[in-house]
Protein backbone atom coordinates (compact mmCIF):
# COMPACT_ATOMS: atom_id res chain seq x y z
CA UNK A 1 0.00 0.00 0.00
CA UNK A 2 1.07 3.85 -1.16
CA UNK A 3 2.06 5.16 1.78
CA UNK A 4 5.01 8.32 1.88
CA UNK A 5 5.37 11.80 4.28
CA UNK A 6 6.84 12.57 0.88
CA UNK A 7 5.23 15.80 -1.35
CA UNK A 8 5.90 15.24 -4.55
CA UNK A 9 5.62 18.19 -6.80
CA UNK A 10 2.98 17.90 -9.23
CA UNK A 11 1.23 17.18 -6.12
CA UNK A 12 2.12 20.69 -4.37
CA UNK A 13 1.21 22.30 -7.88
CA UNK A 14 -2.43 20.60 -7.60
CA UNK A 15 -2.51 21.58 -3.85
CA UNK A 16 -1.15 24.99 -4.71
CA UNK A 17 -3.73 25.33 -7.69
CA UNK A 18 -6.64 24.56 -5.28
CA UNK A 19 -5.70 26.56 -2.36
CA UNK A 20 -4.81 29.86 -4.71
CA UNK A 21 -5.94 29.84 -7.98
CA UNK A 22 -9.41 28.27 -7.78
CA UNK A 23 -10.25 30.60 -4.71
CA UNK A 24 -9.32 33.66 -7.15
CA UNK A 25 -11.36 32.69 -9.91
CA UNK A 26 -14.32 31.60 -7.47
CA UNK A 27 -14.56 35.15 -5.87
CA UNK A 28 -13.67 36.85 -9.42
CA UNK A 29 -16.49 34.84 -11.31
CA UNK A 30 -18.86 35.81 -8.27
CA UNK A 31 -18.05 39.50 -8.22
CA UNK A 32 -18.96 39.56 -11.72
CA UNK A 33 -22.67 37.98 -11.00
CA UNK A 34 -23.61 39.43 -8.13
CA UNK A 35 -22.64 43.44 -9.55
CA UNK A 36 -24.53 42.00 -13.07
CA UNK A 37 -28.17 43.06 -12.78
CA UNK A 38 -29.90 39.76 -14.06
CA UNK A 39 -27.90 36.69 -16.04
CA UNK A 40 -29.66 35.58 -19.30
CA UNK A 41 -30.35 31.79 -20.14
CA UNK A 42 -27.12 32.07 -22.56
CA UNK A 43 -25.08 33.21 -19.20
CA UNK A 44 -26.42 29.83 -17.08
CA UNK A 45 -25.90 27.78 -19.47
CA UNK A 46 -22.47 28.92 -20.08
CA UNK A 47 -21.73 28.61 -16.54
CA UNK A 48 -22.67 25.31 -16.37
CA UNK A 49 -20.98 24.12 -19.22
CA UNK A 50 -17.45 25.65 -18.32
CA UNK A 51 -17.94 24.44 -14.71
CA UNK A 52 -18.36 20.63 -16.13
CA UNK A 53 -15.54 20.88 -18.04
CA UNK A 54 -13.34 22.72 -15.60
CA UNK A 55 -14.04 20.07 -12.95
CA UNK A 56 -13.76 16.83 -15.28
CA UNK A 57 -10.48 17.93 -16.22
CA UNK A 58 -9.01 19.15 -12.92
CA UNK A 59 -10.34 15.69 -11.81
CA UNK A 60 -8.29 13.65 -15.48
CA UNK A 61 -5.64 15.18 -14.46
CA UNK A 62 -5.05 14.25 -10.54
CA UNK A 63 -5.88 10.36 -11.62
CA UNK A 64 -3.25 10.71 -14.18
CA UNK A 65 -0.76 12.00 -11.43
CA UNK A 66 -2.15 9.56 -8.44
CA UNK A 67 -1.62 6.29 -10.97
CA UNK A 68 1.91 7.91 -12.04
CA UNK A 69 2.77 7.88 -8.26
CA UNK A 70 1.60 4.53 -7.86
CA UNK A 71 -1.83 5.26 -5.85
CA UNK A 72 -4.98 2.94 -6.55
CA UNK A 73 -8.34 4.07 -7.33
CA UNK A 74 -9.42 2.22 -3.69
CA UNK A 75 -6.73 4.49 -2.10
CA UNK A 76 -8.90 7.38 -3.37
CA UNK A 77 -11.87 6.44 -1.83
CA UNK A 78 -12.92 4.94 -5.32
CA UNK A 79 -14.55 1.22 -4.04
CA UNK A 80 -16.96 0.39 -1.68
CA UNK A 81 -14.81 -1.97 0.82
CA UNK A 82 -17.84 -2.07 2.96
CA UNK A 83 -20.62 -2.54 1.43
CA UNK A 84 -23.48 -2.96 4.08
CA UNK A 85 -22.11 0.13 6.15
CA UNK A 86 -21.86 1.99 3.11
CA UNK A 87 -25.51 2.00 1.47
CA UNK A 88 -26.33 2.26 5.24
CA UNK A 89 -24.89 6.00 5.57
CA UNK A 90 -25.43 6.92 2.16
CA UNK A 91 -29.10 6.83 3.01
CA UNK A 92 -28.60 8.36 6.34
CA UNK A 93 -26.55 11.22 4.71
CA UNK A 94 -28.42 12.22 2.33
CA UNK A 95 -31.54 12.10 4.23
CA UNK A 96 -29.74 14.52 6.71
CA UNK A 97 -28.72 16.93 3.55
CA UNK A 98 -32.36 16.71 2.28
CA UNK A 99 -33.56 17.69 5.60
CA UNK A 100 -31.49 20.03 6.28
CA UNK A 101 -32.12 22.17 2.51
CA UNK A 102 -35.83 22.11 3.51
CA UNK A 103 -35.60 23.70 7.17
CA UNK A 104 -32.84 26.51 5.29
CA UNK A 105 -35.36 27.32 2.57
CA UNK A 106 -38.70 27.34 5.06
CA UNK A 107 -36.11 29.54 7.21
CA UNK A 108 -35.59 31.83 4.06
CA UNK A 109 -39.09 32.14 3.13
CA UNK A 110 -40.23 32.75 6.75
CA UNK A 111 -37.46 35.88 6.60
CA UNK A 112 -37.63 37.48 3.89
CA UNK A 113 -35.17 39.91 4.46
CA UNK A 114 -32.23 37.50 4.04
CA UNK A 115 -32.80 37.03 0.55
CA UNK A 116 -30.58 40.12 0.55
CA UNK A 117 -27.29 37.55 1.47
CA UNK A 118 -25.08 36.21 -0.75
CA UNK A 119 -26.41 33.03 -1.43
CA UNK A 120 -29.77 33.90 -1.92
CA UNK A 121 -28.80 36.46 -4.68
CA UNK A 122 -26.50 33.92 -6.22
CA UNK A 123 -29.23 31.29 -6.30
CA UNK A 124 -31.66 33.44 -8.76
CA UNK A 125 -28.79 34.20 -10.87
CA UNK A 126 -27.56 31.12 -11.23
CA UNK A 127 -29.92 28.13 -10.53
CA UNK A 128 -32.57 26.67 -13.81
CA UNK A 129 -35.44 28.58 -14.61
CA UNK A 130 -36.65 25.92 -17.44
CA UNK A 131 -36.62 22.41 -18.51
CA UNK A 132 -33.26 22.65 -21.12
CA UNK A 133 -31.55 24.29 -17.83
CA UNK A 134 -32.54 22.16 -15.02
CA UNK A 135 -31.32 19.28 -17.83
CA UNK A 136 -28.10 20.77 -18.34
CA UNK A 137 -28.09 21.40 -14.04
CA UNK A 138 -28.52 17.33 -13.40
CA UNK A 139 -25.68 16.87 -15.48
CA UNK A 140 -23.63 19.39 -13.48
CA UNK A 141 -24.48 18.52 -10.24
CA UNK A 142 -23.74 14.82 -10.95
CA UNK A 143 -20.47 16.03 -12.00
CA UNK A 144 -19.66 18.41 -8.76
CA UNK A 145 -21.03 15.56 -6.80
CA UNK A 146 -18.87 13.56 -8.42
CA UNK A 147 -15.40 15.06 -9.15
CA UNK A 148 -15.33 17.44 -6.17
CA UNK A 149 -15.90 14.84 -3.88
CA UNK A 150 -13.59 12.89 -5.78
CA UNK A 151 -10.73 15.87 -5.68
CA UNK A 152 -11.39 16.98 -1.80
CA UNK A 153 -12.43 13.69 -0.46
CA UNK A 154 -10.40 11.55 -2.27
CA UNK A 155 -6.73 13.68 -3.28
CA UNK A 156 -6.76 16.00 -1.02
CA UNK A 157 -7.58 13.44 2.17
CA UNK A 158 -5.23 10.94 0.56
CA UNK A 159 -2.31 13.36 0.57
CA UNK A 160 -2.64 14.90 3.74
CA UNK A 161 -3.08 11.18 5.53
CA UNK A 162 0.12 10.38 3.62
CA UNK A 163 1.79 13.07 3.94
CA UNK A 164 1.31 13.55 7.92
CA UNK A 165 2.14 9.81 8.15
CA UNK A 166 -0.93 8.15 8.34
CA UNK A 167 -2.54 9.79 10.56
CA UNK A 168 -6.37 10.53 9.07
CA UNK A 169 -7.06 13.51 11.34
CA UNK A 170 -4.74 15.23 9.32
CA UNK A 171 -5.99 14.26 5.84
CA UNK A 172 -9.56 14.66 7.31
CA UNK A 173 -8.51 18.37 8.31
CA UNK A 174 -6.67 19.23 5.88
CA UNK A 175 -9.48 18.43 3.37
CA UNK A 176 -11.74 20.10 5.32
CA UNK A 177 -10.06 23.48 4.87
CA UNK A 178 -9.27 23.11 1.38
CA UNK A 179 -12.96 22.48 0.79
CA UNK A 180 -13.58 25.25 3.18
CA UNK A 181 -11.41 27.63 1.08
CA UNK A 182 -13.04 26.78 -1.85
CA UNK A 183 -16.11 27.75 -1.08
CA UNK A 184 -15.07 31.17 0.18
CA UNK A 185 -17.21 33.43 -1.91
CA UNK A 186 -20.21 32.02 -0.06
CA UNK A 187 -19.38 34.50 2.56
CA UNK A 188 -18.85 33.65 6.22
CA UNK A 189 -22.26 31.71 6.98
CA UNK A 190 -21.19 30.08 3.52
CA UNK A 191 -17.79 29.49 4.97
CA UNK A 192 -19.04 27.74 8.31
CA UNK A 193 -21.38 25.61 6.37
CA UNK A 194 -19.06 24.37 4.09
CA UNK A 195 -16.51 23.33 6.74
CA UNK A 196 -18.73 21.70 8.88
CA UNK A 197 -19.87 19.86 6.06
CA UNK A 198 -16.67 19.29 4.75
CA UNK A 199 -15.50 17.78 7.98
CA UNK A 200 -18.54 15.48 8.27
CA UNK A 201 -18.03 14.53 4.59
CA UNK A 202 -14.01 13.59 5.40
CA UNK A 203 -15.12 11.45 8.24
CA UNK A 204 -17.84 9.91 6.35
CA UNK A 205 -14.99 8.63 3.65
CA UNK A 206 -12.39 7.87 6.51
CA UNK A 207 -14.72 5.73 8.63
CA UNK A 208 -16.43 4.07 5.38
CA UNK A 209 -12.96 4.25 3.05
CA UNK A 210 -15.63 5.10 -0.32
CA UNK A 211 -16.45 8.34 -1.61
CA UNK A 212 -20.12 6.54 -2.17
CA UNK A 213 -21.70 8.25 0.46
CA UNK A 214 -20.46 11.50 0.23
CA UNK A 215 -21.01 11.40 -3.71
CA UNK A 216 -24.57 10.85 -2.95
CA UNK A 217 -25.07 13.14 -0.14
CA UNK A 218 -23.34 16.05 -1.95
CA UNK A 219 -25.81 15.13 -5.21
CA UNK A 220 -28.92 15.44 -3.12
CA UNK A 221 -28.01 18.95 -1.31
CA UNK A 222 -27.80 20.60 -4.53
CA UNK A 223 -30.08 18.92 -6.63
CA UNK A 224 -32.95 19.32 -3.75
CA UNK A 225 -32.10 22.89 -3.71
CA UNK A 226 -31.53 23.89 -6.85
CA UNK A 227 -34.96 22.14 -7.72
CA UNK A 228 -36.68 23.66 -4.78
CA UNK A 229 -35.21 27.28 -4.25
CA UNK A 230 -35.94 29.63 -7.65
CA UNK A 231 -39.72 29.38 -6.77
CA UNK A 232 -39.45 29.89 -2.79
CA UNK A 233 -36.44 32.60 -3.48
CA UNK A 234 -39.02 34.64 -5.60
CA UNK A 235 -41.57 34.13 -3.24
CA UNK A 236 -39.52 35.36 -0.49
CA UNK A 237 -38.05 38.01 -2.84
CA UNK A 238 -41.83 39.45 -3.64
CA UNK A 239 -42.63 39.59 0.19
CA UNK A 240 -39.81 41.66 0.33
CA UNK A 241 -39.67 44.25 -1.89
CA UNK A 242 -43.59 44.56 -1.44
CA UNK A 243 -42.90 45.99 2.27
Amino acid sequence: MFSSNKMHWDFALILIFLGVAVIVMGRRRIRQLLDSPETSKMDRLSIYASTIAFQWLATAIILWRTRAHGISPTQLGLAIPKPGLTITVSIVLAALMSVNQIYSLRRLAANPSEIQGVLPQLALKLFPQDDLERLIFFALVVTVAMCEEFIYRGFVQRVFQDWSGGYVIAGVIGSAIFFALAHLYQGRRGLLTTSIVGSLFCAVRAWTGSLFPTSVAHFVADFSVGMMAPAKLRKAQKKCTSK
